[in-house]
């Protein structure tokens, strides 16, 4: 916000080329300040102003920027302003760019390091994708039980200057394996004589290396943390994970289901970035098979073509017979995948929901079958077709609808339990897949409750 309101202030001053200015002023701003400016303004304005921070601040910056600016940036530097940057970045955030690249571009980008970022790379590069040991830094406070207050707040302030936080400090044994987790504000209000085995009570959460990053959201909004520890098999302190890269991660994980439900498949880049020939390739396959299944959809139509001919009222009310099916399915799915996402509802329990969902879907029903009924009382008003029979079409129309959405909240509650226990993404029950899935069966529903109800008037 603070950079878009002096926006023009900076603006003016890079084009009146007041880069002493501009430099104490960019020194008072914050990291996530500069980096917002940065992407406003043009390719060359941003290398006159990245250049102007110092190492410390630029690399802090650098951080804070989307990766499409991270590689301007990285192209309009020389290998030693490179070095800088990526040796003061957090090992965390320079995993997740090396992430992004090809990996002949992160060995050349490797070499770059000193000795002892280089080891950190490799090893936090090393452990799975997407799992904790890619989130993690090695940046962090352990200290031993024997340590006094007055030693450990000694320690903090010596080694304490570039970690990734200070509201957590690890107590760990001599071979290094975690024991106790401690908040800093223990430490700030205890006797300074005082040994740190005296403030432990050996209770804390830690993630594993090989964990999946999913689990660390999830470890992070049960237990309310601001960091969590990360050990290997052997319970050794390897490392921390810190929110605000669990955040990251929740917001990725969201737009994920969000694009599988609405029957995408993932995005790797931006939605403005990515090109027209890859958007199109991530849409088509699933709007190709969509439409093979609304295929069945018109098999069911010509199956039931005769009664289609002798009563053409029925294809009036087609269009809201299957759309409230697949609207009722697609709410349910939306519901219960995300449900799932927030640990709400575990595989055991499709049970309990499908008991609530035929409660809730007959309720539904009943309520969109009267308001179907009164749609067709008012329009027998004004269509010829209808007038004669119009009562014995409302009922059609009416229980039709109960039957309906009554299988749509099924079938969307359903589905997405089917899919996590075959081992698929429950996200990937999107609502398009739903609808096309009611819309073949509601059809034949329709029309065997029009057989029973119309059978020896109209049919």
């Amino acid at each position: 916000m603070l950079s878009r309101l002096l926006q023009p202030e900076i603006q003016s001053l890079i084009d009146e080329k007041q880069l002493g200015i501009l430099k104490d002023i960019l020194t008072e701003w914050t990291p996530a300040d500069i980096a917002e400016l940065l992407v406003e303004l043009s390719e060359k304005e941003r290398v006159i102003i990245f250049r102007l921070l110092s190492n410390e601040l630029a690399a802090d910056t650098f951080e804070y920027i989307d990766f499409e600016t991270q590689m301007e940036l990285l192209k309009s530097m020389g290998r030693e302003e490179i070095a800088e940057i990526l040796n003061e970045m957090a090992p965390d955030d320079r995993t997740a760019l090396f992430e992004e690249l090809p990996s002949t571009a992160v060995k050349q980008l490797i070499q770059l390091l000193s000795p002892e970022e280089r080891k950190v790379a490799v090893t936090l590069l090393g452990y799975p994708e997407n799992s904790v040991g890619r989130l993690m830094t090695p940046d962090y406070i352990a200290v031993k039980p024997i340590f006094t207050i007055q030693q450990t707040l000694d320690y903090i302030r010596e080694h304490g200057k570039n970690k990734e936080t200070l509201n957590i400090i690890y107590v760990i044994d001599d071979k290094g394996k975690l024991i106790d987790d401690i908040k800093i504000k223990e430490f700030l209000l205890a006797p300074v004589n005082d040994a740190v085995s005296n403030l432990m009570d050996e209770n804390f959460v830690a993630l594993h290396v090989y964990d999946d990053q999913e689990l660390a959201v999830e470890m992070f909004k049960k237990y309310d943390r601001v960091a969590l520890p990360v050990i290997d098999r052997a319970g050794m302190l390897i490392g921390i994970v810190t929110i605000d890269d669990v955040f990251d991660v929740a917001e990725e994980e969201a737009t994920e289901d969000i694009q599988k439900q609405a029957a995408i498949e993932v995005l790797e880049e931006p939605y403005p970035d990515i090109p027209i020939n890859k958007m199109v390739k991530k849409r088509a396959p699933w709007l190709s098979l969509l439409l093979l299944g609304e295929f069945l959809t018109a098999i069911a139509m010509g199956f039931f073509e005769g009664e289609v001919a002798k009563v053409a009222a029925l294809a009036i009310f087609i269009p809201l017979i299957i759309s409230s099916g697949g609207n009722s399915g697609s709410q349910a799915a939306t519901l219960v995948v995300r449900a799932m996402a927030l640990g709400e509802i575990k595989l055991k329990d499709w049970w309990h929901i499908m008991k609530r969902e035929i409660f809730s879907g007959l309720m539904l029903g009943f309520i969109l079958g009267i308001i179907g009924f009164t749609q067709v009382t008012v329009l027998a008003n004004f269509t010829p077709v209808i007038a004669s029979h119009w009562f014995l079409i409302g009922l059609t129309v009416g229980f039709s609808l109960i039957g309906i959405v009554l299988w749509g909240t099924l079938t969307g509650s359903m589905l997405p339990f089917i899919l996590k226990r075959i081992g698929a993404d429950p996200a990937t029950s999107s609502a398009p897949l739903v609808a096309t899935v009611v819309d073949v069966t509601g059809l034949v529903i329709y029309f065997s409750v029009a057989l029973l109800v119309l059978s020896g008037t109209l049919l």
